[in-house]
């Protein structure tokens, strides 16, 4: 991967719906360029696909925090799946070291918060967790932000 697909890359994290015309203008190249470059870039998996940020992303979840989990046995797809199926749970990483899985949460206020941390604490084999709760993020919804209003 080169520069101009990083570019590209980068065009699409801002605003998936880009046209190629539009990415082809900003970088100075041409239609089929940036074309044949994006079909390389997914037959070679480094884009696996598009997506959309919706309101809710931003705005709908003043309350966002991380939880560690730590599984006890070995429950750890049965306890994926049951997360999975929560709302609440943005996204789910598998780690390493002492927690097992790292939960990415977000609620409409602190009491739903307090609910899903006791909800997930009472899923059987999770034997211990850690959570922050999220006060600001630099990147991420000035990011979204950005999309939105594009």
């Amino acid at each position: 991967m080169d520069g101009i697909d990083q570019k590209i890359i980068a065009i699409l994290r801002r605003n998936a719906r880009a046209s190629v015309s539009d990415l082809a203008l900003e970088l100075k190249i041409s239609r089929s360029t940036v074309r044949s470059r994006m079909e390389r870039l997914k037959s070679l998996g480094d884009i696996l696909g598009y997506t959309v940020v919706l309101r809710g992303d931003v705005f709908e979840q003043p309350v966002r925090g991380i939880m560690m989990i730590e599984i006890e046995g070995k429950g750890t797809q049965r306890i994926v799946n049951h997360l999975n199926k929560m709302t609440e749970v943005s996204a789910l990483h598998t780690t390493n070291g002492k927690w097992d899985l790292i939960l990415e949460l977000g609620t409409d206020t602190l009491s739903h918060f307090d609910d899903i941390l006791r909800r997930i604490r009472l899923i059987d084999g999770i034997s211990a967790s850690e959570t922050n709760l999220l006060l600001s993020t630099k990147r991420t919804n000035e990011a979204r932000r950005n999309v939105m209003l594009d």
